[in-house]
């Protein structure tokens, strides 16, 4: 057993006892710096792990950080010059190291016109996103280490061919976020996420598969019973064995929803702002146009209640939104912060999102394709031959040109019903046409993360195979 602890604690300096000190703090040595604006953002976390393989406890880890980024604005005769720092040492003289550092490196960058704060119109109000249970504070490494091995023990009950795993893991993670600007803002929220999942191994006349589950949630009394997820773990690893290859082939190809959520976050990537400026999508320059299926509508919304990407503002300080990015294939909205909002002549969506070591840049906060009414099981009837993907490998996306090809393994089709396991084969396609082919969309959407998709059907895509 590996057991890792891990504890990075406030070095405070005196009266200095609050997110809301530590944040002033940098604030003001950057404006005594010479910084026109600046902000900072504070991140305070508390998270445990462990894993389970078979009967012993592969590793537990408890880890408490906290970690300041300050991003300071010097003025230029043509725009603003902006930098960048970040610390894990929250003393008073680290902290003023740090915004003084950050100072020093926008003194040396170039000046950029598009570059600062946001005008106005920060977060106002406290929406109550149900984003963390207080009572799950007290959850103890013991009951989620009970919790693998409740998964492992499930997974291995299911069927003698289950026989070994890459084992069963938790993780319960709790972080306060705290941001503050120059023009006034301060704002902070506490979120928290929990894990299961399990990774069974089938074996069969010495051949083997692995498959995986998993939940997530918000709270622990909704996460799925960890039993259930390892027997739903076995039985995705048990009907694989016997896979094969098939011919290379065109035909229709349904994603089931916990691979078709991956598909959500190319097309993410491709709404970015900053891709869109830069002209590294295929979509630039494409608002109003419709790009894919009627049966397509896409929302993103970060205040959806209990989302895993929820939050009340951005990471400027801006309100967080519901967007609706395509309706009825029809491209409606971009994904955009403040910088790339002025870059194209358009308003921010607050959809900022950022780290410690770097500037806002835009992404998805809870995306999602909205769900059709057919069954998983009617897609399949629907589909006289064809393949459902359930697994994809690699990252094989070029948001520039919508060029796909990845890595799959899945159940092959025939007559409407499942007919064998596949695997080393390849998927392929340009993600253009595949929304314009999307012909059915079921009702299973999945949140497994801050991205979701139900199960859905591409009408046309080439298989790889023998």
């Amino acid at each position: 057993m590996r057991i890792h602890r891990i504890k990075v604690d406030m070095a405070l300096g005196e009266q200095q006892t609050s997110a809301h000190d530590i944040i002033d703090c940098a604030l003001a040595e950057a404006r005594r710096r010479g910084a026109s604006a600046a902000d900072a953002l504070l991140f305070e976390s508390d998270a445990l792990a462990a894993r389970v393989r078979g009967c012993e406890i592969d590793f537990v880890k408890q880890a408490r950080e906290h970690s300041l980024g300050v991003r300071v604005f010097m003025p230029g005769p043509s725009g603003l010059r902006c930098a960048v720092a970040s610390t894990r040492d929250l003393s008073r003289s680290a902290v003023e190291s740090t915004a003084e550092a950050a100072s020093a490196l926008a003194g040396a960058t170039a000046e950029d016109p598009a570059a600062g704060l946001p005008d106005g119109d920060f977060a106002s109000d406290e929406p109550n996103l149900a984003l963390s249970a207080p009572e799950d504070r007290g959850v103890t490494v013991e009951a989620r280490i009970e919790d693998a091995r409740r998964a492992e023990a499930a997974a291995r009950a299911v069927d003698p061919r289950i026989q070994n795993s890459e084992g069963s893991e938790v993780n319960s993670s709790f972080l306060k976020v705290s941001y503050s600007n120059s023009k006034g803002f301060f704002g902070s929220y506490e979120t928290a996420s929990h894990v299961t999942s399990c990774v069974p191994i089938a074996c069969q006349n010495g051949r083997m598969q692995i498959e995986y589950w998993s939940a997530v949630a918000r709270r622990l009394s909704h996460l799925e019973d960890a039993a259930q997820i390892g027997r739903v773990a076995a039985e995705r690893a048990l009907r694989r064995l016997g896979a094969r290859r098939v011919p290379t082939c065109t035909v229709p190809v349904i994603f089931e929803a916990r691979v078709a959520r991956s598909l959500l976050g190319h097309l993410a990537s491709c709404l970015s702002g900053s891709a869109i400026y830069r002209g590294l999508s295929f979509l630039t320059g494409r608002l109003g146009e419709t790009i894919a299926s009627p049966a397509v509508t896409v929302l993103d919304d970060g205040r959806l209640p209990g989302g895993l990407g929820s939050r009340p503002f951005d990471g400027e300080g801006l309100p967080t939104r519901r967007t609706v990015v395509m309706e009825k294939g029809k491209l409606s909205s971009y994904l955009l912060d403040t910088y790339s909002a002025r870059k194209l002549g358009l308003r921010s969506t607050g959809n900022a999102t950022r780290g410690m070591g770097g500037s806002p840049s835009a992404g998805a906060s809870n995306l999602w394709l909205e769900p059709g009414t057919p069954a998983l099981s009617e897609l399949v009837a629907s589909t006289p031959r064809g393949l459902l993907v359930t697994w994809l490998f690699g990252q094989g996306f070029n948001p520039t040109t919508g060029d796909f090809s990845r890595g799959a393994a899945g159940l092959w089709i025939e007559n409407g019903e499942i007919a064998f396991p596949v695997e080393e084969i390849t998927v392929a396609g340009n993600f253009g046409d595949m929304l314009r082919d999307i012909d059915a969309v079921g009702n299973d959407l999945l949140w497994l993360g801050a991205a979701a998709a139900p199960s859905f059907r591409v009408a046309r895509m080439t298989v790889a195979g023998e």
